[in-house]
Parts: C-alpha cells; sequence; structure tokens
C-alpha cells in the first residue's frame, strides 16, 4: 500500500521522485488538497506547514510535455497534424501559381530564341526587379488568399501583352502625336532626301502640273538656254519679280525640259518663304534652298546648277510703277561666291512674271505680326482673300545671256571689295539690257 502511495506522488511530480522516503513522504498525498485552498487564498499560506520537494513538484501550474498523460500528448500531436495539413492546404495554390508562371516564361524563351535564356525559377530571384516573395513555411493566421493574390501580382509585370492602361498612356502622351504626324509627313518622301530636303518622289508627283503651268498656263518661252554648261558648276543670275516668287520654279522647269543634259536646279529663296504653312516646305522639296553663303558654296562645291536673285526681298517688293527696273545686287555677294568657287555666271531676264501679281502698295507695320516683309496689296488681294494671290495667266519670256568667265581672277579676288563692285554692277547692266530688249518686243502682256 505503500509502494502504491509512492507511485501516486511520483506520477504527480512530473517523473521526479520525493528526495526523502520517511513519514513525510508517506503523507505528502493527503495533503495535496490543502495546497490548491492555499492557493487560491494566499492570506492563509503562511500558516500552511513547509512543504517537501513532493509538494513543490505537485504545485507546478503547467506539467512538462514529458510528464503529460497520454491523452494530452495526443491531442498535442492531432494539432500539429492539423496545423501542417492547413498550411500545405493554403500553399497549394502559390506553388501552382508558380509553375504556370516558369511554364509560360519557359515558353517564351522558346519562341523568342533571340533572348537570353531565363535562368530557373527560384522561390526568391535576387536579380529580378521586383522579386517575388517567397513561399513561407510557417506563417501567421490570417486571410491566405489575400497572400496569394499578392504573391500572383509581381508575376504579371515580365509580361509583354498590352494593357488598356498602357494603351490610355500612350494616347495621352504628346509623342504618340508626333510620331503619328511624323509618319503622315513622311508617307510620300522618298528615302533618298538630300541634305538640303529635295525629295525626288514629291518632284515627280507635282511634275505634271509644273508642266501645266510652264506649257499651257504661262506659256513660257526660253531662248538661249545651250549657253548653260552640260555639266560642272555654274551660277544662273536672274531678276526676282512676282509677289509670289513662283520664278524659281519655272526656271527649274525650263531647265528640266529645254536643256539637252535635263539639268537639275536648286535656287536660292528667302527666309520669309518658310513662315508659310506648307507653301515653305513644298519649295524645299522641289529644291528650294535657304539662301545664304554657306548652302551655296555646298551646293556648288557637289558640282550643282544653282540660281540666285541678288534683288532679294526688294525685287519680289517693287510697286507695278517700278516693274523691270533692277534693284541693287546688295554688297556683290554672289560675286564672291563665284569667285572663290571658280564658277561662271550665266545672266538670265525673266519677263512676264512682274504682271502675275501687280503690286500697288505695301503695308509694313503689319508686316511683324505675320512673320513677313510686308503685306502685299494687289487688285486682288486681300479683297479676294486667299483667292486673290493666284496669279494671272500672262505670258513668260526666259532669256539665257552668255557665260561670264571669272577664273582669271583667282580665288583671292574675293576679297578686292572695288573689284566685286564693278563686277556686280556689269552682271547687273547685262540682265537691264536683256529686260529692255524682251519688253521692247513684247506686244502683249497676256500673248506676248
Amino acid at each position: 500500500m505503500s509502494r502504491t502511495k509512492v507511485k501516486v506522488a511520483t506520477t504527480l511530480a512530473g517523473g521526479k521522485k520525493p528526495a526523502t522516503r520517511g513519514p513525510a513522504a508517506k503523507k505528502a498525498p493527503a495533503k495535496a488538497a490543502p495546497k490548491k485552498t492555499a492557493a487560491k487564498k494566499p492570506a492563509k499560506a503562511s500558516v500552511a506547514p513547509p512543504r517537501t520537494p513532493a509538494r513543490k513538484a505537485a504545485a507546478k501550474p503547467i506539467p512538462d510535455a514529458r510528464g503529460s498523460s497520454p491523452e494530452v500528448l495526443s491531442q498535442m500531436r492531432e494539432l500539429e497534424k492539423q496545423l501542417d495539413r492547413l498550411i500545405e492546404e493554403a500553399s497549394r495554390p502559390d506553388l501552382a501559381a508558380l509553375d504556370r508562371e516558369g511554364d509560360e516564361e519557359d515558353a517564351d524563351a522558346d519562341l523568342e530564341p533571340a533572348r537570353a535564356p531565363a535562368p530557373a525559377p527560384s522561390p526568391a530571384p535576387a536579380a529580378a526587379p521586383p522579386p517575388p516573395p517567397s513561399i513561407p513555411f510557417a506563417r501567421p493566421s490570417g486571410p491566405l488568399p489575400s497572400f496569394a493574390s499578392s504573391a500572383s501580382a509581381p508575376a504579371s509585370v515580365p509580361s509583354t501583352e498590352t494593357t488598356v492602361f498602357d494603351t490610355a498612356r500612350d494616347l495621352l502622351s504628346t509623342d504618340f502625336y508626333l510620331r503619328k504626324w511624323g509618319r503622315l509627313a513622311m508617307r510620300n518622301r522618298s528615302e533618298e532626301v538630300d541634305d538640303f530636303g529635295y525629295d525626288p518622289i514629291y518632284d515627280d508627283k507635282v511634275r505634271p502640273a509644273l508642266d501645266f503651268l510652264y506649257t499651257r498656263y504661262f506659256r513660257v518661252e526660253a531662248t538661249g538656254v545651250a549657253s548653260v554648261p552640260s555639266q560642272g558648276r555654274c551660277l544662273l543670275v536672274a531678276n526676282h519679280s512676282g509677289t509670289v516668287p513662283l520664278d524659281g520654279v519655272m526656271i527649274k522647269t525650263a531647265l528640266r525640259r529645254e536643256h539637252e543634259a535635263a539639268r537639275h536646279v536648286r535656287w536660292l529663296t528667302e527666309d520669309f518663304i518658310y513662315h508659310f504653312p506648307y507653301l515653305g516646305g513644298a519649295m524645299n522639296r522641289l529644291g528650294a534652298v535657304r539662301a545664304c553663303q554657306e548652302n551655296a558654296e555646298r551646293l556648288l562645291a557637289q558640282d550643282e546648277l544653282v540660281a540666285v536673285f541678288p534683288e532679294g526681298v526688294k525685287g519680289i517688293g517693287k510697286l507695278f510703277a517700278q516693274r523691270y527696273r533692277l534693284q541693287r545686287f546688295g554688297r556683290g555677294g554672289f560675286i564672291k561666291l563665284a569667285l572663290r568657287t571658280n564658277t561662271p555666271i550665266v545672266p538670265l531676264a525673266v519677263v512676264g512674271a512682274e504682271e502675275t501679281n501687280p503690286l500697288l502698295f505695301r503695308i509694313e507695320h503689319l508686316a511683324k505680326l505675320v512673320g513677313l516683309p510686308y503685306v502685299p496689296v494687289t487688285p486682288t488681294f486681300p479683297l479676294l482673300g486667299p483667292a486673290g494671290l493666284l496669279p494671272a495667266p500672262t505670258k513668260w519670256r526666259m532669256r539665257f545671256g552668255e557665260p561670264l568667265d571669272l577664273s582669271s581672277y583667282g580665288p583671292d579676288a574675293a576679297d578686292d571689295d572695288l573689284l566685286v563692285g564693278k563686277l556686280a554692277e556689269r552682271v547687273r547692266a547685262t540682265i537691264q539690257g536683256m529686260l529692255d530688249h524682251e519688253i521692247g518686243t513684247r506686244k502683249s502682256v497676256f500673248f506676248g
């Protein structure tokens, strides 16, 4: 009977045997009940008898797992199994999503062999920005679907599919419209556009309209075209006339149709032409070049046929009462150009352009508002609006003079202002004489 009491005391003490085998040890199980009463009423703890090691062992509130009963241990193991089962079931969708993403990346790598093969997917790749979250093997309790959605979101970043938001962002950006307008502007352009903007495809498309103006509308008559050399650089010096300067286009058409070598002419135009919408771009694509010494030297260095108008804006701004009276030829810039590049000069007189838009008045104080040197007033403009700028169907005449060779002076002569002035006045007098001759032989402005 005493052995049975010792075993019971050992079980309650967590597997530890009492240190003393005496009367105190035998009485320990009988005084276990007053121990609970002493715990509930701490005020009477002072009168309780001294505790033995057996009583101290029995007073522990949470026994160790090694001393727990089999029922408690089995319940703990069952709870651990249920917790492991829940974690495993919750992590299956994440693993399946990662497997699908890995399969998609492999498929993309197979379809695009040019790309470098992507590394094998890992739970937490360090190189991919941003790194996908690693799969938690022990996570706190909480709503698992939210983690699954957050884990699948970064995986969609490397996808190349265009979304609605990408399309809207592209439409709202200014680059989208710049690209569209650029494609529309270049839809009919050639891939062989030169440094100055000449477009041979556009020139071929506009050629029928230019031929109509040359043969039917203005009925141009060109004489002395043989004076223009068939090859090599040459400088055509002509009078400038007409409120709407069409003389450069007609000179270009005359040499293409009448010259035996069908030479292509590049003519220099004023800056204000490029302030008009469409007009400046169209003239540039036909062969016009902005007037400056540098552009002219580059063209002559390429053995081009260049036409210049030394009168400049003063030539097209002459009033109708001053028609066919040449203005001052500037400072002789075309003479310096011919001397430096050793280029022959061919004088050219154009008759008929002055009457296309007779200039009655010039409004200069409004010119700065529209970016023009002056606002023209003709019999039809601005009375008829833009239609008033249509040229009248006058009869045109072109006369090419004998070439003037300046090679004997040498390039250093371009620095001699006195010589340059004399040569410029010589060319101006030659063109004025040809104009007077053509006007004297003309019987009608419209019928020649």
